[in-house]
């Protein structure tokens, strides 16, 4: 009865039914929705939620969102939701933490990342993303702008900023000495030589 009731609470048509059928029965939305009633269960204070939208059509995806946060309010539970999806971040997180290389580098409420990212890792995830006005979102040459080279192996780091070998902007002070958290206005932090 308790399985057939948080099925319901997320939104699975004929709960009753569906609590007796197979995984291969269900589309990938109504398994990603079973997953979440999986995790609800209990009633946990805080679901962490590591790429709930990934393989999902964005009609699928906007419902597990909207689930997401209805959720949050009835059981009065916090969340913390985990993606690489840009669009999924503006559209379900009021804070941001970006991260590299396993650490934070950026964290701020999600309309000030936005609209006036500091790390430059940051800028280059934003100036990566694809947008309507195709000209905006490209370089000289016609292309998508992309962050040059690749993520450094978390085994060998180097000395410094993990960032360095691919920022538009390092520094000296970058290939040395590895930049703090540090709060940069109230409520944003950035590890950036450039922003202290």
């Amino acid at each position: 009865a308790q399985a057939v009731e948080i099925l319901h609470l997320v939104g699975i048509p004929a709960p009753e039914q569906r609590a007796k059928e197979y995984p291969h029965q269900m589309s990938g939305g109504m398994r990603q929705r079973v997953i979440i009633a999986m995790a609800i269960a209990c009633r946990p204070k805080l679901i962490l939620a590591d790429e709930p939208t990934t393989a999902l059509d964005v009609t699928i995806q906007a419902q597990i969102l909207d689930i997401l946060n209805r959720l949050k309010e009835e059981l009065e539970t916090s969340v913390i939701l985990i993606t690489h999806d840009l669009g999924v971040i503006a559209e379900a997180a009021r804070n941001v933490a970006v991260m590299y290389a396993g650490k934070v580098v950026e964290y701020s409420d999600v309309k000030t990342l936005f609209s006036d990212p500091l790390h430059p890792y940051t800028e280059g995830l934003l100036q990566s993303v694809p947008k309507i006005n195709r000209v905006a979102a490209c370089d000289d040459n016609g292309y998508l702008k992309t962050i040059p080279g690749s993520v450094p192996s978390l085994y060998s780091l180097p000395p410094g900023c993990s960032f360095q070998d691919r920022c538009p902007v390092v520094m000296d002070k970058c290939r040395v000495e590895e930049p703090v958290l540090k709060e940069i206005s109230p409520g944003r932090f950035a590890r950036c030589w450039r922003c202290m």
